[in-house]
């Protein structure tokens, strides 16, 4: 009787979770579906599928239209930039608030977070303002400050919940034998805590990708990254949903790829020091 109502569970469980995902993934396979239709089969009501005209103009379109590679290039810079400008900085203050707290590093990490609920439209002029005046509006160094700027609670959280689960006697053994403070981050401390380190770095390279508030906000041309080059689709004529579909499929490949390629580790990383 319990193995039956342990399967029966497992089959409801299973299937709500496909029903989820399904659910999920809907948008980006009509995204994608739609990206191969022509304009009219497009917007066409009810949508058309197996009667729909399919085409690959629309990807070759977009191809000869927009400098696609730049734009790439652009989005790698600064994910990748943003992500290790971010662990430069996190590492050191996560080490800090995990191994020597103080009265108010609760409170700390709980500012650092509600930073994150703040609507962001609420300090775009100050913050655009601040980048004029220094000379980073439309730079790729300006977007990688940015976006660090942005992402930087998310990983000062992440990296303080791992270093946590690390015994400090671990790292007291380290300074008997005479290491120093960033001999110990560095040799111990980050070898130990190298999962939750590669989770972060994914998670962050992919926020940043997705981001596009700030990448249109402070960019024009030069610096534009994935998200720009979306956005460039829309026309004051109207929507060209086809051509906007092959172009967002076009900037959310590659971090697909990357997502699928690490999802063991993105989970492995997520998931650790959950279970001692």
């Amino acid at each position: 009787m319990a193995r039956a109502i342990s399967a029966q569970r497992k089959l409801i469980t299973t299937i709500a979770a496909w029903a989820v995902a399904l659910i999920i993934f809907f948008p980006v396979f009509w995204m994608i579906l739609t990206s191969f239709k022509t304009e009219a089969s497009a917007v066409a009501m009810p949508p058309e599928f197996l009667s729909a005209d399919w085409t690959l103009d629309n990807y070759a379109e977009v191809w000869a239209r927009s400098d696609y590679p730049r734009f790439f290039w652009n989005s790698v810079v600064i994910s990748v930039g943003s992500t290790l400008l971010g662990l430069v900085i996190a590492v050191p203050a996560a080490w800090a608030m995990a191994f020597v707290p103080g009265r108010k590093t609760k409170d700390l990490l709980m500012w650092m977070l509600s930073t994150k609920m703040m609507p962001a439209v609420a300090v775009m002029i100050p913050l655009y303002l601040l980048f004029l005046k220094l000379g980073l509006i439309d730079t790729k160094i300006g977007l990688v400050i940015a976006l660090m700027l942005m992402n930087l609670p998310i990983i000062v959280w992440m990296l303080y919940t791992y270093f946590k689960e690390i015994p400090g006697e671990i790292l007291e053994a380290a300074r008997m034998d005479g290491a120093g403070l960033w001999s110990e981050i560095l040799h111990v401390l980050t070898p130990m805590a190298l999962p939750g380190l590669a989770s972060t770095c994914l998670l962050n390279i992919i926020l940043a990708w997705n981001e596009a508030f700030w990448t249109i906000v402070l960019t024009t041309t030069k610096a534009a990254p994935l998200s720009a080059f979306i956005a460039s689709f829309s026309a004051p004529q109207g929507l060209f949903y086809a051509k906007l579909s092959a172009a967002s499929a076009m900037a959310i490949l590659p971090i697909l790829i990357l997502g699928w390629f690490s999802q063991k580790q993105l989970v492995r990383g997520l998931t650790f020091g959950a279970v001692k």
